[in-house]
Formats: C-alpha cells, sequence, structure tokens
C-alpha cells in the first residue's frame, strides 16, 4: 500500500487585492503603507518562483520606483535575492528560513532518527515526523515498515491537517482561537468520504485528543489506511512535531492504534536523551 499524495485545497495565502490593489482586512487608517507594500511583496514569492520590478509593481497596483525600494531594502536584509539575469528578484535565504518547519534540519534530522528506529522498533509499521505549516502537514522524515503489506513514506509530502492524526495532533496544541484563524470557514474539504468536513466537528475532536494524549485518523487521509500520532518535540509553534505510525486499516483497528499509541509515546521520550 502506498501513501500517495492526498488533494487538498490549503489556505489561500496570496493577497486579497481591493480596488487600490491593497489587502482587505483591518481599518487601513491604522496600516504603516510601506511595511503593508513590503509584506504584500513577499506573499507575491509563495507564488512566484521569480519577479521583476514590473511584474512587482503591477501585481501590487504601485509604481515601479516603489516597488524597487521595496525589492532593494527585502535584498539588503536577505528576505530576496537577484537571480541570475539581474533583471529579477526570488525568495531569500532569509525568507526561505522563515518558512522551513521544524525537523528539516541536519542536527534535529540525526536526533530524530534513532526515535524513528525505535518507534519502528516497537510498532513494526511504518513511522514518520510531520510539522504543521497552515492548515497542512508536511512530513519531515519516516522509516518503512517491513511488512509486505505496508505504508511508504512520503518525506516531503503535504496532506491536509484536519484529515490526518499528525495534523491534529499538532492542532490540538493550539488555542481554539488560532484553530478558527485557520479555519475561518465551517465548511472543510474532505480528502476521503471519512474526513471530517466540519469545523465544529474538528474543534470538538482537538478537544479529545487534548484529553486523550494522541489522535486518530481511520481512513480520512488515504482510503485504507488508519495512523495514530502523538507529540514528538517543541515547546512552540516553530519547533512543534508530531510522531505518526500508518498502517493498512486492517492492521489498524482503535485497539492496535492505542498500542502504537502508548509505545510511540514511549519513542518520543528518547528525543530528550539522544
Amino acid at each position: 500500500m502506498t501513501h500517495g499524495r492526498v488533494d487538498g485545497r490549503g489556505t489561500e495565502l496570496t493577497p486579497e487585492p481591493g480596488g487600490n490593489g491593497h489587502t482587505t482586512g483591518p481599518d487601513r487608517g491604522y496600516t504603516i503603507e510601506s511595511l503593508d507594500t513590503g509584506l504584500r511583496l513577499m506573499q507575491l514569492f509563495l507564488t512566484h518562483d521569480t519577479l521583476t520590478v514590473s511584474e512587482a509593481a503591477g501585481l501590487l497596483s504601485v509604481g515601479r520606483s516603489t516597488a524597487h525600494r521595496v525589492l532593494s531594502t527585502l535584498e539588503g536584509r536577505g528576505f530576496a535575492i537577484r537571480d541570475f539575469s539581474g533583471r529579477g528578484y526570488s525568495a531569500g535565504p532569509e525568507l526561505v528560513r522563515l518558512g522551513r518547519p521544524a525537523g528539516f534540519g541536519t542536527a534535529v534530522r540525526e536526533r530524530l532518527g534513532a526515535v524513528l528506529e525505535d518507534a519502528l522498533r516497537r510498532t513494526g509499521e511504518t513511522v514518520q515526523s510531520a510539522a504543521l505549516i497552515g492548515d497542512r502537514i508536511v512530513v519531515t522524515d519516516g522509516r518503512e515498515s517491513p511488512h509486505p503489506v505496508r505504508v511508504m513514506p512520503e518525506i516531503g509530502g503535504t496532506h491536509p491537517a484536519h484529515a490526518t492524526s499528525g495534523g491534529k495532533l499538532l492542532l490540538s496544541r493550539m488555542t481554539t482561537e488560532q484553530v478558527c484563524a485557520l479555519y475561518p470557514r465551517e465548511e472543510l474539504p474532505a480528502a476521503t468520504p471519512s474526513t471530517v468536513t466540519s469545523r465544529s466537528a474538528l474543534l470538538a475532536e482537538l478537544e479529545v485528543i487534548r484529553s486523550r494524549g494522541y489522535a486518530l485518523s481511520r481512513g480520512e487521509s488515504v482510503r485504507g489506511m488508519n495512523t495514530v500520532a502523538v507529540p514528538l518535540a517543541g515547546s512552540s509553534w516553530r519547533d512543534r512535531l508530531a510522531l505518526m505510525a500508518s498502517a493498512p486499516a486492517d492492521r489498524g483497528d482503535d485497539a492496535a492504534l492505542a498500542r502504537r499509541a502508548e509505545e510511540l509515546h514511549v519513542s518520543a521520550a528518547l528525543l530528550g536523551t539522544v
């Protein structure tokens, strides 16, 4: 069984221009115009690999001179870099660093390796670590089960957070207000027929996860695959990770998932000793 990519619509991150090209939202009287322009320009790098001054000016509805000054300022701070042609700009190292989730650094991956190996030995199933980016999770590392029929690790793969055990576990460590900010609408997209599709139901499940200490996904992200997740590391949103064990549904009934949760907790505790 492969753990393929799941189509799902993430939170829209591109600016929503009004008639003057400015982001809609708070009272404009409290907005610092130059800062707002710089932030909106950084958002453009989420959807554009490179931007020329003219392109940035057009997308932001500002003059070329303004776009050039903002790009030059971002370049000076490492948030933008010039491409090889010298005519365009792309995301700089500081912007990339801000957007990099926990679990991808070399030192962290070395420490997580021992935890993943232990979790694989204890559960016998595919284990993976995951970080939360917006309303999606990204798999940062994993180890593959030795079973002939198994879930394949998908390092770098992303999935809707509300449809996965790792995502729900990480969402449960946020406040209700933070979760509602990620999901401003009551209706949630369905990855499979089993996916929770209302914010109210998701919030109720997050309360259960907080008290229980682990999260479940029964065919909610991929049909026929059941997963369980426990907290792995991190005291803030920047470094929180989840440890997941995934298996075909015929090896993942509720009793089996509860046992694996206990085993994952033991493995996760190793992170403080390696």
